[in-house]
């Protein structure tokens, strides 16, 4: 794969005894939404905090544009981190600051944006993501859980970011809001033409908006491909995990374990 926007290679993490990310291998293609699926404690969340410089990886390279990003002093990190936007799980909204303002946190706090020229630009991003000005004007705590998805969205691509990391983008969401949510996150994306990086347990929004899909399974990547080829990867783990069955190669090996522990 060729044009790559972020490159992990044998990237290890471990906190004490508990070894999350035992070498994992990722391509990121640029221009195009990558899926990283996984059951709970995989190594999904610690691998993105890695990218994002939040956690040092153990051993390993990450390289960002071919750059190396692990040994970055703090000016070259706070540059590397002016190409990310991030959609939370939770859209992680300041209650106490009005709509348009969370949405332009980034641009008035980071970028020392002017704060009329910040309130023209949220106005824009929450239109393009289906609010208007009045929302803007309302606090977190008067909107939906459909509607803060949304304004998470418009804080993500307030800065026309290279990269977005969504984080479990449809988490709490009923199935009509998620399917928005991830229209939304189709076209918000391509756009502004940025390389997306989600991570979800949502096989729904899976097949909506990757192009790409890779597993992660005790740490490290067990398969990654197209999407057109998930249902045929050949993969026992794949297969079992995108199918939702109890009865697998992931439920025995976590059963054993239970098992020890309780021995």
């Amino acid at each position: 794969m060729t044009d790559l926007k972020i490159q992990l290679k044998a990237v290890e993490k471990a906190f004490g005894k508990n070894h999350v990310l035992n070498g994992v291998d990722l391509d990121v293609p640029k221009g195009a939404s990558t899926v990283i699926i996984g059951g709970s404690g995989s190594g999904k969340s610690v691998m993105l905090k890695c990218i994002l410089g939040l956690i040092h990886p153990d051993r390993g390279s990450i390289l960002v544009d071919g750059r190396e990003v692990t040994h970055l002093g703090a000016k070259d990190r706070d540059e590397t981190l002016r190409k990310f936007g991030m959609l939370f799980q939770s859209a992680a909204l300041f209650d106490s600051l009005p709509v348009w303002e969370n949405v332009a946190f980034g641009l008035i706090q980071g970028r020392r944006m002017d704060r009329k020229d910040a309130y023209k630009t949220a106005v824009e991003k929450l239109e393009a993501v289906g609010l208007n000005e009045d929302v803007g004007r309302r606090f977190p705590a008067e909107l939906s859980g459909g509607m803060q998805k949304r304004v998470g969205l418009a804080r993500a691509i307030a800065a026309n970011p290279e990269i977005i990391f969504f984080d479990e983008p449809t988490t709490g969401l009923d199935p009509i809001m998620a399917d928005v949510i991830n229209d939304l996150i189709v076209k918000t994306v391509k756009d502004i033409g940025a390389t997306a990086l989600s991570i979800t347990h949502d096989m729904a929004s899976v097949r909506k908006i990757a192009d790409y899909v890779a597993m992660i399974y005790k740490g490290k990547i067990v398969w990654s491909g197209p999407i057109d080829k998930l249902d045929n990867s050949g993969n026992e783990y794949v297969d079992q995990f995108i199918n939702g069955r109890a009865d697998g190669p992931i439920t025995d090996e976590a059963v054993k374990e239970a098992l020890g522990k309780t021995a």
